[in-house]
């Protein structure tokens, strides 16, 4: 539980917070559109307005800037994406990776905005925007250790060895949602047969690390 939501037990809604967050909510969404069609810097607040059919005085009142507007977009992307790659911890650890690896491909195919915006992060360098997808890379990592070695918080040469592995996947996934030559389910197979191979890889360079029985085997 965040947060807002923490303050948010045990205090009735007004009807008037409810339709705030649902047109905040809508103004997010619009905002996955735009700014996977259309780069950062090409869009002003005046575009952003127009093509969302709103005053340009709404967009500031919710999120105060476009960067606001921008990091809101990003940060809701991210939520979605982090859940269903962490889901499925009660399965065994070889199910479980299937399971992250097959939950985060899907998000992906379904969600393509979002995704190319948490992965590229938009033109340019935005310091918090790069954080927020670093956010998600350390998730990803860290669930991927729970799986394979029962923790989430493990040494330098392991945890790199990950990180290196979901860099080389999302630039695979970005090339296959724009062209899907192989079905979801052989994407899912490759990624985790290379998983496989970095963990076998880890475990040769640090003992400590020992990977997974089918990890050895190629899983």
């Amino acid at each position: 539980m965040n947060g807002s939501q923490q303050r948010a037990v045990g205090r009735p809604r007004t009807r008037g917070t409810d339709r705030s967050l649902a047109r905040r909510a809508e103004l997010i969404a619009i905002g996955r559109k735009l700014f996977a069609d259309t780069s950062y810097d090409a869009l002003s607040m005046d575009d952003i307005a127009r093509q969302a059919h709103v005053a340009k005085g709404l967009i500031y009142y919710y999120f105060k800037s476009k960067r606001g507007y921008y990091l809101a977009i990003v940060e809701d992307s991210v939520a979605d994406l982090v859940t269903l790659a962490a889901s499925g911890l009660e399965l065994p650890p070889v199910e479980r990776v299937h399971r992250t690896i097959d939950c985060y491909l899907r998000y992906a195919q379904d969600n393509q905005a979002a995704y190319r915006t948490i992965v590229s992060g938009g033109v340019g360098f935005d310091t918090q925007v790069h954080a927020i997808r670093d956010g998600v890379r350390e998730a990803i990592v860290a669930t991927i250790a729970e799986g394979a070695y029962g923790r989430r918080d493990i040494a330098p040469l392991p945890r790199m060895g990950l990180l290196g592995w979901v860099c080389s996947v999302e630039g695979t996934t970005l090339d296959w949602i724009d062209h899907p030559v192989l079905s979801r389910d052989a994407m899912c197979e490759l990624l985790v047969r290379t998983l496989g191979g970095t963990m076998r890889v880890i475990e040769e360079l640090d003992s400590q690390y020992v990977a997974p029985p089918d990890a050895r085997q190629g899983i």
